[in-house]
């Protein structure tokens, strides 16, 4: 046998995770809170796909917001997901 055949790199079943089934436990949800950030210069770059004026990042809901136009769009795994039909509708008191 040669040592170190099955090492480190050999991790069965390390890869066939999958996530966004909502039930999570601890370590997982750390790991999505630390990938979940936006950076912020990807932040000074875009602009809202539909009026083209600045969003504002919203931590602790993960989201980008277009004040004009009330619209919230979700930030999955650090990824902004600029489409308006993925957008969330701004309420009233938003």
């Amino acid at each position: 046998m040669t040592p170190g055949a099955d090492g480190p790199e050999a991790r069965p079943g390390e890869t066939g995770m999958t996530e966004g089934s909502g039930m999570t436990d601890g370590s997982a949800d750390e790991t999505k809170n630390r990938r979940g950030k936006v950076d912020p210069r990807l932040l000074e770059l875009l602009v809202c796909p539909l009026t083209k004026t600045t969003l504002s990042y919203d931590a602790g809901r993960q989201e980008l917001v277009s004040r004009s136009a009330r619209l919230a769009f979700p930030v999955r795994d650090g990824i902004p997901i600029m489409i308006p039909d993925e957008a969330r509708q701004l309420g009233e008191d938003e």
